[in-house]
């Protein structure tokens, strides 16, 4: 075993876009608890990297508008050099994650988050927020708001878009 590799810090930042409201109103809108509405990004590398409507984007930590995180968890730690990871965020960027890819329940943040984490850690990001659209969907509210809600690209303000990537 090399002693000489450089390990970075991984960690999943996790926002909760109803900022408490899902908590409340989740019984009586879905007739079930709901904890919050999430959207999360990784954080490494001294940057936070996000997916929404515009693409893959990145600020500095807690640098959008929705300002600190939630709920940091600490995913473990990578051996991938930034250099290389930007690239593959590159590469994310020009295919599966371009911004008009970008579908509320099936391909949002928490995919990209998910799929970040298994690239660098092997690690998956917390699977109650994974499951959080089939949640939704499998109420009958949430099957009448599914077209209201398919429309909606998250792209939260304050992020340097990495790669726009729309005519790939």
């Amino acid at each position: 075993m090399d002693n000489n590799v450089t390990r970075y810090n991984v960690q999943l930042y996790i926002y909760d876009l109803s900022r408490g409201m899902a908590r409340s109103l989740s019984p009586i809108m879905l007739g079930k608890q709901l904890d919050g509405i999430w959207h999360t990004a990784i954080v490494a590398y001294g940057e936070e990297f996000f997916y929404g409507g515009e693409g893959i984007s990145s600020c500095p930590p807690g640098g959008t508008m929705l300002g600190p995180p939630d709920t940091v968890v600490e995913l473990g730690e990578t051996e991938v050099t930034d250099e290389i990871f930007m690239e593959y965020l590159s590469s994310l960027g020009e295919s599966t994650y371009r911004g008009d890819r970008y579908r509320l329940f099936e391909h949002n943040c928490n995919t990209f988050t998910n799929e970040v984490a298994q690239f660098m850690t092997g690690n998956s990001i917390p699977s109650h927020i994974t499951d959080l659209p089939s949640e939704i969907l499998s109420t009958p509210f949430g099957q009448i708001l599914r077209p209201i809600l398919d429309s909606i690209h998250i792209a939260p303000p304050g992020g340097n878009v990495i790669n726009r990537g729309r005519n790939a």
